[in-house]
């Protein structure tokens, strides 16, 4: 693949005047935290009929579950998806002015109801999946902790004690994207069985809003990606039955594995709508803005920060091209193949916004030319999904097995 299809630029210019329409006259509400991004990502669904697909491949998916037959599709039944493009482009266009969007609408839809659609049995997929695929309910996907960032499996202190035919849950997470919001939560926590804390196995339960014992906080005060409201939870004593654990298919542990390749792959996507926005921004301006007599884009200083915004755009957008040939071949990528596309496409993202608040001057650094902003939400793209030096440690590990 080497460029979009006509298909995909119909999707494309649809999603783009959709979201100068319902979502650029909103920019400053989402970033000051005074406007909630799910109506926002309802209306997405309402208006492109992504509620409507969901719900009907969830519904052929259970009912052939129920009849003993396999899903044909292996993507039927976990979101609203009509090919790796159409996941892709409304990513691309939504990062263009407001990325918390797409984090909140992720971790809700790939990391929540994702785990619950791979891991969940028929009655759990009918209890919580087809609310969260339709986004008709939000979800959050817990398992960070304030001594637990990248270290979030061995260093994770929330235990689950058996307690007669259920389990008692006790602990904290932090900076759970959805996490003040959420109507659904899914929630790892470690069996207390009297081992050492570090060998302890992963459990994986699906908790509801207004739980005795589960506080959830209010949004923390972040640097960037205010779209995405990001809070942390509180259980004391949480009691949870049988039908709360997520056991089909794996452990908890191997779950989060596999939501974690899936993140970080959609961090390429994200990346590349924070790029070209920046670059596209960044050209108008070197054009209109005079210095000493004539565009500054007629600088080569200035002609060399261009050159260098189009290297990293060309270089994620095939990034994000090969994913979706991949999806197109039945392949996902590997996790060191998922962990390389976010190292260097977080870092680019990161990069070519500041490099644009530095094209801009004194402007670059007022909201209202907004590369302020998007250098703000682009630093975490480096954070969340696992750090740069995380994705360099699942790299390198990778090739030093072959």
């Amino acid at each position: 693949m080497i460029e979009w299809s006509s298909d995909e630029l119909m999707i494309r210019d649809a999603v783009r005047d959709w979201v100068a329409k319902e979502v650029r006259p909103h920019q400053d509400a989402l970033d000051s935290g005074e406007a909630s991004p799910y109506p926002i990502i309802r209306n997405l669904y309402q208006t492109f009929g992504m509620a409507d697909l969901a719900a009907s491949s969830f519904d052929k998916r259970i009912a052939r579950e129920k009849a003993g037959e396999p899903v044909k599709d292996k993507s039927e039944g976990s979101g609203p998806d009509a090919g790796a493009s159409f996941t892709m482009l409304p990513i691309i266009e939504l990062c263009k002015v407001a990325p918390g969007l797409v984090t909140a609408m992720g971790v809700s839809l790939g990391l929540a109801a994702g785990t619950i659609m791979k891991r969940g049995s028929v009655e759990q997929k009918e209890r919580w999946g087809r609310d969260l695929l339709t986004f008709d309910k939000v979800g959050a996907w817990a398992i960070t902790e304030p001594d637990s960032g990248s270290d979030a499996f061995g260093g994770m202190k929330s235990s689950a004690r058996v307690d007669g035919d259920g389990w008692i849950l006790n602990g904290n997470k932090t900076f759970i994207t959805n996490g003040p919001d959420a109507d659904t939560i899914v929630f790892y926590a470690k069996l207390d069985d009297g081992r050492p804390v570090r060998d302890r196995e992963i459990l994986c339960f699906v908790l509801d809003k207004g739980m005795e014992g589960l506080v959830q906080s209010r949004p923390l005060r972040k640097m960037g990606c205010h779209s995405s409201p990001t809070g942390e939870l509180f259980l004391q004593d949480v009691r949870v039955g049988r039908d709360r654990l997520l056991a089909v298919g794996g452990s908890g542990k191997e779950s989060a594995k596999q939501n974690f390749t899936t993140e970080r792959a959609g961090v390429a996507a994200m990346s590349l709508g924070v790029i070209e926005e920046c670059l596209r921004l960044s050209v108008d301006y070197a054009k209109s803005r005079v210095a000493w007599g004539k565009p500054i884009g007629d600088y080569q200083l200035i002609q060399l920060k261009l050159a260098k915004m189009e290297v990293a755009r060309i270089n994620v957008q095939n990034m994000v091209f090969r994913h979706i040939e991949l999806s197109k071949a039945g392949r996902t990528p590997t996790l060191a193949e998922a962990s390389a596309m976010k190292l260097y496409s977080a870092q680019a993202a990161s990069e070519v916004a500041m490099e644009a608040v530095q094209l801009f001057g004194g402007n670059g650094y007022i909201a209202e030319y907004r590369v302020e902003q998007l250098a703000r939400d682009a630093k975490v793209f480096q954070i969340y999904a696992g750090t740069d030096e995380l994705q360099i440690t699942h790299i390198a590990r990778d090739l030093l097995s072959r």
